[in-house]
């Protein structure tokens, strides 16, 4: 399963990075790099909720981030 994290950045110079597989995965940060480690958390505590409550997570054998 690979995640694909998109980054963007706001007019007042915050970064916003989105998980667009996970709805909803949607941070901010103040630097890119601090954007994307929020973005990987939040996905990954998504996927943990989900397993948690007995939600399929198709194809969950290993996970990667990759930047569009």
């Amino acid at each position: 399963m690979v995640f694909t994290i998109e980054h963007e950045r706001e007019e007042d110079g915050r970064w916003l990075a989105e998980v667009r597989e996970l709805p909803g995965v949607l941070v901010y940060g103040r630097s890119r790099e601090e954007a994307t480690a929020k973005a990987q958390a939040l996905a990954l505590r998504v996927l943990a909720e989900r397993l948690e409550h007995g939600e399929g997570v198709p194809g969950l054998v290993s996970i990667s981030f990759a930047a569009a």
